[in-house]
């Protein structure tokens, strides 16, 4: 008897090991490597701003105090040991009530997916009332560390993992935005720039942050349309469209001063030239606004005056293709560019698209042939 009772204890503290082990590593890399940034953000919001959240102490300060919820309620109703994980059920539920977090938590608080807490929780104690009643007529022995019995609480654990997956935050813009602008405050451009640089998803915020990280590098008229790009002039600035934990301040101080009021993106910068306190950064904002609104008329109108304009002078990339759009699209222009490897590329562009007569087929190609091209952005990126 002393034997099998040492030996069921020995199968119980390896389901116990094996579920504890699966929750201590989902918990933490669940929240400081994939929801550390958005928690920040909905930290930020619900503080108004006066506090902040550090994904490594809170990474281990959640998961501590969500493993004591799940040994407080192990003690407290003694479930059998095939059904161990149910245990932390309640913990999973904590985990993703934190990270569901709206993408417009800086504007509303939505309820999103939490009415799916108190079902799981009403389904919970049914199960583990169920589970109490049988365990009375199974008397099988665990029997080593890779039993039927740690199998089974392996598989609840994952379906819990599953759970949290379904309902926190995995919208991916959301994610790309949030880390953008982390990144952004701790000083870091190149990373703002490199997180979600192979998705073709982008949201007018991350545009914004996009061009305001280029725009502090001095790259937006040659990267700008290597990204995705959504919304219009107006909405790359934080006027027209909102920041959640980067300061609007940051981006008015970079190209001069803070409006007094909301007004269009061109009279604006019209007024922080008039009064001289236009930065260098806002001959680029002013530029790739017109690219951005396919404004081609006054992108040419306002070249000269930021850029010396001749075919032997260098330009940014995206400058010298809206050049040789424009050429091709009027007749008699205003300004005549000429570039030989652009030029040769545009007669390989028109040359490609006679190929195929389906829009979607064609979008298609021109994109694998021409993707970052603002003539890709002008003729197909609606």
């Amino acid at each position: 008897m002393m034997y099998n009772n040492s030996y069921k204890k020995s199968g119980t503290l390896t389901i116990k090991v094996w579920c504890a082990v699966c929750f201590i590593l989902f918990s933490f890399l669940w929240l400081y490597v994939f929801e550390a940034d958005v928690i920040a953000v909905a930290q930020h919001a619900l503080s108004g701003g006066l506090t902040t959240y550090y994904p490594l102490t809170g990474a281990i300060i959640i998961t501590s105090v969500l493993f004591v919820v799940q040994w407080l309620v192990a003690s407290f109703i003694r479930l059998p040991e095939k059904v161990h994980a149910l245990t932390y059920v309640p913990s999973m539920l904590m985990i993703a009530f934190i990270s569901d977090i709206d993408s417009d938590i800086d504007c509303t608080l939505s309820i999103g997916m939490w009415w799916l807490i108190p079902i799981v929780l009403v389904a919970w104690a049914v199960i583990v009332w169920a589970a109490s009643q049988m365990s009375r007529y199974d008397n099988r022995r665990s029997q080593g560390i890779l039993s039927q019995r740690v199998w089974v609480n392996l598989l609840l654990m994952v379906m819990l993992m599953f759970f949290v997956a379904i309902v926190g935050s995995t919208n991916a813009v959301f994610h790309f935005s949030s880390h953008a602008e982390r990144a952004l405050i701790h000083g870091n451009v190149d990373e703002a720039l490199r997180v979600g640089d192979e998705s073709q998803e982008t949201d007018k915020r991350l545009t914004m942050l996009r061009v305001y990280a280029l725009s502090k590098k001095g790259q937006l008229g040659e990267r700008l349309f290597n990204y995705p790009v959504v919304g219009n002039s107006n909405d790359i600035l934080p006027m027209h469209t909102t920041l959640q934990i980067l300061s609007a301040d940051s981006i008015w101080k970079h190209l001069g001063a803070m409006p007094s009021h909301v007004c269009d993106a061109d009279l604006y910068y019209r007024i922080l030239e008039r009064d001289s306190l236009a930065t260098q950064a806002v001959a680029d904002y002013r530029l790739c606004g017109c690219l951005i609104d396919r404004r081609l008329d006054d992108f040419v109108r306002l070249l000269p005056q930021y850029y010396e304009v001749a075919d032997s002078l260098p330009l940014p990339r995206h400058y010298q293709e809206a050049l040789v759009l424009y050429r091709h699209l009027h007749t008699n222009p205003s300004v005549v560019y000429h570039h030989a490897v652009l030029d040769e590329d545009w007669k390989n562009l028109k040359q490609l698209e006679k190929q195929y007569k389906l829009l979607s087929e064609r979008k298609y190609r021109v994109f694998d042939h021409y993707e970052g091209s603002y003539w890709y952005y002008y003729y197909y990126q609606k």
